[in-house]
């Protein structure tokens, strides 16, 4: 131990090198720590904020995180001899290349940063993006968007077709119209079944009163009136609405003595017909 311990008096510039490399490991260590510490403050904040929205979490993580690892990886570098000048220039040079290269995920980033600070999508909401996906918004990323079918199943969406696509938001109104067309045969009483109908309306509990709920003839068909019932509900209950109403109201035209519109045909037969006026002649 003495031995070592002269040793080790005898090289002060060992003893400098070893103290300048803990103390480069102990700013790395302690920086990637206080990123992941600081990543995790972010999305608690975001949690317990009703002004942020869910959204934009994941993309104020990374930033937040990788801003503190960049600038303690250049410290660390700093304090290892590297000259940070010359190496900001190379990884600018660098990225310039790499972006030629990744000009498709480029635009991914692109399309990204337009989703969050337009957010014609939002975490939560139920879209349809034209011809690739619909279901609920469950996370916008820098370069992903992902997606839950109602069924289930996650579809991951590069920014880039999700903003270059038509977006039907069905979330971001609070309410939304509901159009149920019913049959009803030409020879039973209209004024009844449209009467009827309009009880029903008014029986609904989730059906707003304003846009003021309306029953209404739409066409005339081979067998049947078209009668369309309309009317405004709470977005969050429109499927509901929309099961009972398809559940009920033929129950309800039943109940008040209408029958079930069928198929009518009329069918002529030529030549029975050109027999009979022979015969007559």
């Amino acid at each position: 131990m003495e031995q070592f311990r002269a040793f080790w008096a005898s090289m002060p510039d060992l003893q400098q090198w070893s103290m300048h490399l803990l103390t480069t490991v102990l700013i790395l260590v302690l920086g990637w720590a206080l990123s992941n510490a600081l990543g995790r403050w972010v999305r608690r904040l975001a949690d317990h904020s009703s002004r942020i929205d869910p959204t934009v979490v994941p993309m104020l993580r990374s930033i937040a995180v990788w801003s503190v690892r960049v600038v303690v990886l250049l410290a660390v570098l700093a304090r290892l001899g590297v000259q940070t000048a010359s190496l900001v220039a190379m990884l600018g040079a660098s990225a310039l290349a790499v972006g030629l290269a990744l000009q498709g995920t480029l635009q991914n980033f692109a399309a990204g940063i337009m989703l969050i600070l337009l957010r014609p999508v939002r975490a939560g909401e139920y879209v349809a993006v034209q011809d690739k996906a619909e279901g609920t918004v469950d996370e916008i990323g820098l370069f992903m968007t992902r997606i839950v079918q109602y069924d289930g199943i996650h579809l991951i969406l590069p920014n880039s077709l999700v903003w270059g696509s038509l977006i039907i938001n069905y979330s971001r109104n609070d309410r939304r119209r509901l159009d149920v067309l019913l049959a009803v045969r030409h020879d039973d009483d209209l004024e009844l079944a449209m009467a009827a109908l309009r009880d029903l309306v008014v029986q609904q509990a989730d059906v707003l009163d304003s846009p003021t709920p309306q029953v209404m003839v739409m066409e005339y068909r081979d067998s049947a009136v078209m009668v369309n019932v309309r009317v405004w509900t709470p977005a969050a209950k429109y499927w509901d609405v929309r099961f009972d109403l398809y559940r009920r109201a033929p129950q309800v035209l039943r109940q008040a003595g209408l029958r079930s519109p069928v198929p009518l045909r009329e069918i002529h037969t030529v030549a029975a017909d050109a027999q009979s006026a022979r015969r007559a002649g």
